[in-house]
C-alpha cells in the first residue's frame, strides 16, 4: 500500500526514509548546508532526482543555448536601441524622433510572451518564413543562415523591450550632453557636427546606457524562461520550468547559481569598463 501525504506523492515509508538518507535530509540543517557547500566547491551538484544523471552534465548541455540566445538578443537590442537613441536626440522634434519614441513605447508595452506568440502565428504559421522549436543544427556553421534563422524570432521578441530601454536612455543622455556648455563652445569654434556627435557627445553620454547594459545582458540571459517556453528553446530556462514540475531541486539549485554568477560577473566587467570609457572615474 502506498503512503500518501496530503497534496504530495505516494511513496512507502521505507522509500521515504531511503530518499531522505540519500539526499542527506536526515541530518541537521547546518550539516546539510556545510556538506552542500563542500560539494559545490568541488563542482559536484549531485544527480537529478528522476533520471539519476549528473546535474553538471545536464546543465552544461543546456547552458550554451541560453547563453547564445541571451548574447544574440543583447547584441540585437544594442544595435537597434543605441543608434536610434542617438538619431532621436540629434533630430529632436522631427518625424524620426517621434518614430523612435513610438518604437520605444510599443517595445516597453508589449508582453514578451504575446509578441513571441504573434510572431510564431504570422511568420511561421501564416507565411512560413521562419522556423521555431529548436536552435538549429550543431553541424552547420553558427553564423550561417541555416542556424541564425532559428534565432530571429526569439531574439527579436526578447530584444525589442531591451532596445526600447537603450533608446530612451541614450536619447536622454545625448540631449543632456548636446545642451551642455562644452558642446556649445565646440560648435562656436567651428567643430564639425559629426565630430561633436560621436567624439564629444556620444562618449560622454555612454555611461547611463553602459550601466543598464550590464543589467540588460544579465537580464536577457537569466530572464529567458518565458521565451524559451514559448519557442521550445532547449536552454536553461526551459530546463528550470521542467525541474519545477518535477520537483528536481538539484537542477533548480544549479540553474539559480548559474544565473547569479552571470549577474555578478557581468556587473564586475561593467565596473571595469567605466574607467576605460571615462578616465575621471579612475580618480
Amino acid at each position: 500500500m502506498l503512503y500518501a501525504k496530503p497534496g504530495g506523492y505516494g511513496v512507502t515509508p521505507e522509500q521515504e526514509e531511503a530518499l531522505k538518507k540519500k539526499l542527506r535530509l536526515d541530518r541537521p540543517l547546518v550539516v546539510q548546508y556545510i556538506l552542500w557547500v563542500t560539494d559545490l566547491l568541488r563542482g559536484d551538484f549531485g544527480r537529478t532526482l528522476l533520471a539519476e544523471q549528473l546535474v553538471t552534465k545536464v546543465v552544461g548541455e543546456k547552458m550554451g543555448a541560453t547563453v547564445q540566445l541571451g548574447v544574440v538578443s543583447w547584441v540585437l537590442a544594442t544595435i537597434m536601441g543605441v543608434p536610434l537613441g542617438v538619431l532621436s536626440a540629434v533630430l529632436r522634434g522631427s518625424v524620426w524622433d517621434y518614430m523612435g519614441r513610438a518604437f520605444a513605447l510599443v517595445g516597453q508595452s508589449l508582453p514578451t510572451f504575446w509578441l513571441g506568440l504573434m510572431m510564431i502565428l504570422i511568420f511561421n504559421k501564416q507565411l512560413g518564413w521562419l522556423p521555431f522549436g529548436t536552435r538549429g543544427t550543431t553541424e552547420a556553421f553558427f553564423f550561417s543562415w541555416e542556424n541564425l534563422r532559428f534565432f530571429v524570432m526569439p531574439a527579436f521578441a526578447v530584444a525589442w523591450g531591451a532596445a526600447a530601454v537603450y533608446l530612451r536612455l541614450t536619447r536622454s543622455a545625448m540631449l543632456e550632453v548636446l545642451d551642455s556648455e562644452f558642446v556649445k563652445l565646440a560648435r562656436s569654434k567651428g567643430v564639425g557636427g559629426t565630430k561633436i556627435i560621436w567624439k564629444h557627445a556620444f562618449r560622454n553620454a555612454l555611461i547611463p546606457p553602459l550601466t543598464v547594459s550590464s543589467l540588460m545582458m544579465a537580464g536577457l540571459i537569466t530572464g529567458s524562461v518565458v521565451i524559451e517556453a514559448v519557442f521550445s528553446w532547449p536552454g536553461l530556462g526551459r530546463l528550470a520550468i521542467q525541474a519545477v514540475w518535477d520537483n528536481d531541486f538539484p537542477i533548480l539549485t544549479a540553474t539559480v547559481l548559474f544565473f547569479a554568477v552571470v549577474f555578478v560577473t557581468v556587473n564586475f566587467i561593467t565596473d571595469v569598463l567605466y574607467a576605460v570609457i571615462d578616465p575621471r572615474i579612475r580618480y
